[in-house]
């Protein structure tokens, strides 16, 4: 009886582990933070970090690396990201949270709500900072009808964005 709880309590620790994806890190030639994303999200480097897409399609999620240098165009080249995929952004019902800490970086949070060709959605923009000079660009855009189903796996990939230290 004790060997099947064992066996139980490991497989329930291991089980999150084993749905979720590999960790990437991030840039490939000079990482500065790691993610893990689901697999079913089907995670991929980009040009600037990494993204994925839930797999109903109700959650884009990307984390974009910019530099002190480089945040303006950054943050211009999500904004037009997300206009050339049709969200409309309320600028009105923009919340600000208050600045925060996520393993170990600075983090500052906003929020919109918008539309996009499916309805109402939810935007949300986070940057981090996992150095001195070196930012990381959260963005968020989900479908209000489906995206709580979602909440864990997002709430999982968050947890595990994480600085590279040298």
């Amino acid at each position: 009886m004790k060997i099947k709880l064992l066996i139980a309590a490991v497989f329930a620790a291991t089980f999150p582990l084993l749905a979720h994806g590999e960790t990437l890190q991030f840039p490939s030639e000079e990482p500065i933070a790691e993610v893990s994303i689901p697999h079913s999200w089907g995670p991929k480097e980009t040009e600037t970090g990494v993204d994925a897409t839930s797999p109903d399609s109700a959650i884009y999620f990307s984390i974009d690396i910019a530099s002190d240098k480089s945040i303006d165009k950054t943050l211009d080249d999500v904004i037009d990201f997300l206009m050339k995929n049709g969200v409309e952004i309320d600028d009105k019902s923009k919340h600000e949270f208050p600045d925060s800490v996520l393993n170990g970086m600075k983090m500052a949070h906003l929020e919109w709500d918008g539309k996009d060709k499916d309805g109402p959605v939810d935007v949300e923009l986070g940057l981090l900072q996992p150095s001195e000079h070196k930012l990381l660009i959260v963005t968020y855009w989900g479908s209000k009808d489906t995206q709580d189903k979602h909440d864990e796996a997002v709430q999982n990939i968050m947890n595990s964005l994480k600085p590279i230290n040298d």
